[in-house]
């Protein structure tokens, strides 16, 4: 049965939904004692995860219960934040009804990152997954609640065709919609009532790990578009986003006081990882290729803290460290894993980072309105990606002048090749297929 539940999670193109789309039948082929859904609804302002486990739990936990079969897994854990009070208690009572006893709930403190997966690997089952490492080598997989809503509907012959968006900032109705993947950024801008100043960006993700959006409106919802912030852009989220990273790198090497705050308070080096953001701050370009202290930016997950929480100089070793692994991963440096024991630092629990007080950091308190349900919304045209996922992009199968029907293969998996398949999201006819983007109007 295991092989069967893969086959359909191939076949309908479910990737991680909460993060970089790694294809998930690529998880499901694995054998671990513990599947945990990333219900942390991680990100400030994003609400989608709540409301799918509000509202559409037993999907979930139908997804949730085929992941648990084809990975052989005994346990599943439910992993959310108390203050989500009502999809907490839906997810008991919804445990409660299934009754087997290899499902629970599991409520995380509001910090942040509670949802980075090894972050969340340590909270619930106190195991560390080792440096560069994946769950799977300590008996966990990690699935996003959307995800797994995917995979139920996969199961029924579904494939991956919509995506739940959080809405979010100077919008008329900010909430969470569902919309076709491909739905052109600015359509459904228009349609939630428009941005409420005249001069703004778009920010696709969190305010911590989201990026900006170019502001020519090309830009369309992915699979894995978690929510869409509309921001003044001057708001001190888009300006560090936007920076020139050869003039953020310039400041850095000349500023940077070497107080140690980054290292203090980063993640994974709290977890007893060979990560020290400070030490990273000194290195020039000269000597990434050679420094052992360089191969550290490989552990950083880049969730941000040192950037905008941690520094009291307001630089950048997130970016810093993104432009070191980059130039160490095209060098093909490789992290080696020397076995040494991870530690855990004591002062973790004090140092981790309360979401209400990086929301205040952000300067986002204005937006944190947790919104509700607004809708459904279908554009008349989308504007599909063959490439939503980690891995080859997917080959495409249609033309122009194709006429398809919601659910309808456009793209497929290369041959011996990690990707993930691509469907229509509405019905009509293909106008074009350019720059790997196939573009659908309705009809």
């Amino acid at each position: 049965m295991g092989n069967q539940i893969i086959d359909k999670i191939r076949e309908a193109g479910v990737v991680g939904a909460g993060g970089a789309g790694l294809p998930t039948h690529v998880k499901a082929d694995a054998t671990v004692d513990t599947v945990l859904v990333n219900g942390a609804s991680c990100e400030p302002l994003l609400m989608s995860d709540p409301h799918l486990m509000e509202m559409e739990i037993d999907t979930v936990l139908r997804g949730l219960k085929a992941l648990m079969e084809s990975v052989s897994a005994s346990k599943g854990i439910i992993c959310l934040k108390g203050k989500h009070a009502r999809a907490m208690q839906s997810v008991r009572e919804a445990v409660a009804r299934e009754g087997s006893g290899m499902l629970e709930a599991f409520e995380l403190q509001d910090f942040y990152p509670a949802g980075d997966e090894q972050v969340l690997v340590y909270e619930v089952l106190g195991r560390t997954v080792p440096e560069r490492g994946i769950p799977l080598q300590v008996g966990a997989v990690v699935s996003n609640v959307e995800s797994l809503y995917n995979v139920a509907r996969a199961l029924d012959g579904m494939p991956v065709t919509h995506r739940y968006v959080t809405l979010g900032g100077e919008i008329r109705k900010p909430g969470v919609v569902r919309v076709p993947v491909g739905t052109p950024v600015a359509d459904l801008l228009d349609w939630a009532g428009g941005p409420t100043i005249r001069d703004y960006r778009v920010v696709d993700g969190g305010p911590m790990m989201g990026r900006v959006l170019p502001a020519d409106g090309s830009s369309s919802v992915t699979k894995t578009t978690s929510g869409l912030l509309v921001l003044p852009p001057d708001h001190n989220v888009v300006k560090r986003k936007v920076m020139d990273p050869a003039v953020v790198k310039r400041i850095t090497n000349s500023i940077c006081c070497q107080c140690s705050m980054c290292t203090d308070l980063c993640p994974r080096h709290l977890l007893g990882h060979a990560l020290h953001p400070h030490k990273l701050m000194r290195l020039m370009g000269s000597e990434i290729a050679d420094s052992p202290v360089a191969r550290e930016a490989l552990l950083c997950s880049e969730c941000g803290i040192c950037e905008k929480f941690a520094c009291p100089m307001l630089l950048s070793p997130r970016e810093v460290n993104a432009q070191i692994k980059k130039a160490l991963m095209q060098q093909g440096v490789r992290w080696e894993n020397t076995g040494r024991a991870l530690e855990t630092n004591p002062f973790r629990e004090t140092r981790r980072v309360p979401t209400s007080r990086l929301i205040q950091r952000l300067d986002l308190v204005a937006y944190d309105v947790h919104p509700g349900w607004i809708g459904e919304f279908t554009p008349q045209m989308v504007r599909i990606p063959l490439r939503q996922h980690i891995g080859a992009p997917a080959q495409c199968v249609v033309s122009a002048g194709s006429r398809v029907r919601v659910g309808d293969l456009l793209g497929e998996i290369p041959e011996k090749a990690m990707g993930a398949r691509v469907h229509a999201s509405i019905d009509g006819v293909v106008e074009s297929v350019a720059d790997g983007i196939v573009t659908i109007k309705a009809c």
